[in-house]
This record gives C-alpha cells, structure tokens and sequence, in this order.
C-alpha cells in the first residue's frame, strides 16, 4: 500500500516530457545569462569607441565563435519547444507529442547545422 520513496528519484525522467520541459527551462535561464551579457557588451558604448573596440575584439575571437554556435542551437531548442508546447496545450498534441518533440528537434538540428555552418564560415 505505502510505497517507500527515494530522497532523490531519477524515475521520473525517463520521460520525453520530463527531459523537454526541464531542457526548456534550462535553455530559458541560458538566454537570460546571454540576454545579460548582451545589455552589458553594449553597455561599454559609454565608455567611448576605443573600449567598445576592445570588447569587440575580444568577442569576435574564435572561442566566442563557437559559443555563438552553441548560442544559435539554445535559440533554436527553446523556440522549437515552444511550439510543441502551445501545439500540446491549444490542440491534440498532447496525443502525439512525444513523436512531434523529435519532429521539432529533428527540424531545429537541421537549422542549428546549417547556421553554424554560416556562423564558422565567417571566421
């Protein structure tokens, strides 16, 4: 009758729906960190062109680059998922949406290649 739980129960995400709604909320705080650190790139405006050019040069770097690609894919996820999700909450998606989360994946990671492709390209 009384079934003993773990402190910690990893049973729970063994579901698509688990992984897609924790990746979203992730992907979420990761564009309100990108979101900040935007403000503040262009926040050094003010202190004339010379800091802003040194900014800039440090951000136009291969490492950041890269970042950019990972930036591309986290805007990609976040904006896929969100249309799964008002697809599950306004129609019938929710019959179906664990094969329409791959769907939108599958079409997110298509566009994540062929961004950071473009975005590599111009290094």
């Amino acid at each position: 009758m009384y079934k003993d739980k773990k402190f910690f129960d990893l049973g729970y995400y063994k579901f698509t729906g688990s992984w897609a709604w924790m990746l979203h909320r992730l992907s979420g705080l990761a564009l309100i960190f990108y979101l900040s650190a935007h403000i503040w790139v262009i926040s050094t405006i003010s202190k004339g062109p010379e800091g802003f050019d040194r900014v800039m040069g440090v951000l136009a770097s291969p490492l950041f680059k890269l970042l950019e690609v990972g930036l591309w894919g986290i805007i990609l996820f976040h904006a896929f998922n969100g249309i799964r999700v008002v697809i599950v909450d306004f129609w019938k998606g929710s019959l179906h949406h664990k094969k329409l989360f791959f769907i939108m994946i599958f079409i997110a990671f298509l566009l994540w290649v062929a961004g950071g492709y473009l975005i590599v390209s111009h290094m």
